[in-house]
């Protein structure tokens, strides 16, 4: 039985805090903060992470759901972060994720003739060469009518051929909340909705923090050795709250995807296209696509940045470059929007800005993590964990978490070969358990364990017949969601994936999940209300013709 993250873990953690001074405290939940308190409990430090919202509830949740080595940092010569990150998604794909990332193909259309295929066929073949040992398919060169094959729904006056290579996915989201119990398994205590208020200090070394609990209103000072901030975007806040100028600074970007039916487009792979800006992803997720992103400055609200029409309108008219058949905005089933956490550099285009991450110790006790690619999340928890332990002394352990499988991993390829006979003994459709081992691994069995004890768990969701209600109770019992924004968003993906963006799915989840957390009818219906405020702020927002006019549209229901 795993960990379970439940209202009683919770409740424990939280009276637990101060009353001994522990090793590291780890002040952010996205995918670097969840590492780092894994990286930092492996070794044998004790640990507690804090976050203000929700694991993943920032940029970790927002990304092209990729794990990549970034083709487009070929170009710019950075050599060193690519093979680095290639090196990242081939342990991902075979020994710490296998469950979670998975390899899907790509097709490059190429507009050029001759100099084009050179050009970009050696960029793609050095791609393949820095991956290293094979974990994905080598590239292979396309006609037009090979590419065609592939890509029916492409025009064919829109490329002379093509070449297809491959990378990864994950549900980042997932991914990240998983890395946060794999933590918890380490003996790390993990905390949403906890949010840091001041920094203890003896002098001039931090010793701690005072954060509140969001929840229950009280606050508490946790004592540490250290401090690591893996706060992303809100870096430059911890700047302020610390009174010491850094080493560096981080700047937003934007990025915005928007899903589309699978349906809609006749593709056998997902396609990558230039851009004047960047680079274009047409994405297979499931019954959808995700094409994506933008990449343009932000300077407004850190929580909720907000897809405009002009960011929509940017992303279909570069898509629809390629199709027989345009993609209207009816076609758009969800938009989400999230921000790159770039470390400020000398191009004010936040495109050329450096993926590269920097750790530092602006205050003795302070460490600091910024910049980086949520590919390579896992080399940057252990960078900032080495420094930790350079400043702690004596002997910790050097990080193993290159060999540590993330929770779901062991024993997930034996249960997906014996999904047929899982789900006739669970009664379930086959391609149920083949949904729930690539979300869940090898944690399926609990999930199975969930639907023998009651036999309506085995129910679809209302309105969203993908996820069983299976999912949305374990999602309180032992993935720590709190809210149900926090199920419709995160541990599900339900308020980008269905057109009305959950709202008919909203009141079964939380019905369901109301005595799990103690709601009354009267918090029941505040949650469901606030969840559709959301969702109307959100669909406003779309329709704003600028950031300014999004943002305003999206803060009418903050939370």
């Amino acid at each position: 039985m795993s960990v379970q993250l439940d209202r009683s873990y919770r409740e424990q953690a939280i009276a637990g805090l101060g009353t001994e001074e522990i090793d590291v405290l780890v002040i952010g939940g996205g995918v670097t903060g969840a590492g780092a308190a894994l990286d930092a409990a492996s070794r044998g430090l004790s640990v507690t992470l804090v976050e203000t919202r929700d694991f993943a509830a920032g940029t970790s949740s927002r990304s092209s759901k990729l794990i990549h080595g970034g083709l487009r940092y070929l170009e710019q010569m950075d050599f060193a972060l690519v093979r680095e990150a290639l090196k990242e998604r081939g342990l991902l794909l075979n020994t710490l994720a296998p469950h979670l990332v998975r390899p899907v193909p790509f097709l490059f259309p190429l507009q050029h003739r001759v100099w084009e295929r050179a050009y970009i066929g050696a960029g793609i073949a050095l791609y393949d060469t820095l991956g290293g040992a094979r974990t994905v398919p080598m590239h292979k060169h396309l006609t037009r009518t090979g590419a065609l094959e592939l890509a029916p729904a492409l025009r064919e006056d829109a490329m002379t051929g093509a070449i297809r290579y491959y990378d990864a996915q994950v549900d980042d989201a997932r991914h990240t909340m998983m890395i946060a119990r794999t933590a918890a398994e380490q003996g790390a205590t993990v905390l949403t909705r906890t949010t840091v208020t001041g920094l203890e200090r003896d002098g001039e070394r931090v010793v701690g923090a005072r954060v509140l609990d969001l929840e229950t209103g009280r606050e508490h000072t946790i004592r540490a050795r250290s401090v690591i901030s893996a706060t992303g975007v809100w870096t430059d806040d911890m700047i302020k709250l610390t009174g010491v100028d850094f080493p560096f600074h981080v700047r937003m970007s934007k990025g915005v995807h928007i899903l589309v039916p699978r349906d809609r487009l006749d593709l056998h792979t997902g396609l990558i296209m230039r851009t004047e800006k960047s680079v274009l992803f047409v994405i297979p997720w499931a019954e959808h696509w995700i094409i994506g992103t933008t990449d343009t400055d932000w300077a407004l609200d850190k929580n909720h940045p907000t897809a405009t029409a002009a960011d929509v309108q940017y992303i279909l008219d570069h898509v629809n470059a390629l199709l027989r058949e345009p993609l209207t905005r009816a076609d758009i089933v969800g938009t989400y929007a999230g921000l790159r956490p770039l470390m400020t550099g000398a191009s004010k285009e936040t495109a050329k800005l450096s993926r590269e991450h920097a750790v530092a110790e602006p205050a003795p006790g302070l460490f600091v993590i910024a910049g980086g690619k949520y590919t390579t999340y896992r080399v940057m928890a252990a960078d900032v964990v080495d420094a930790v332990a350079a400043r702690l002394g004596g002997e910790i352990p050097a990080s193993s978490t290159d060999t540590l499988p993330i929770i779901g991993a062991t024993g997930y390829a034996e249960m997906l070969a014996a999904a047929q006979s899982l789900a006739a003994a669970a009664g379930l459709p086959a391609e149920t358990v083949e949904h729930l081992l690539g979300r869940y691994g090898s944690l399926t069995s609990e999930l199975l364990d969930l639907v023998r004890t009651d036999h309506t768990l085995r129910q679809p969701i209302s309105g969203a017949p993908e996820y069983i209600a299976a999912e949305i109770v374990y999602a309180v019992t032992h993935e720590g969601a709190l809210h149900l924004d926090d199920v419709l968003t995160r541990r599900t993906r339900i308020s980008i994936e269905v057109p009305d963006r959950g709202l008919a799915a909203a009141p079964q989840i939380a019905r369901l999940i109301a005595p799990l957390l103690g709601w009354d009818e009267e918090t029941t219906d505040a949650e469901i209300n606030r969840y559709y405020d959301r969702v109307h702020a959100e669909l406003a927002a779309n329709e704003a013709a600028d950031d300014e006019a999004a943002n305003t549209a999206r803060l009418v229901a903050v939370h």
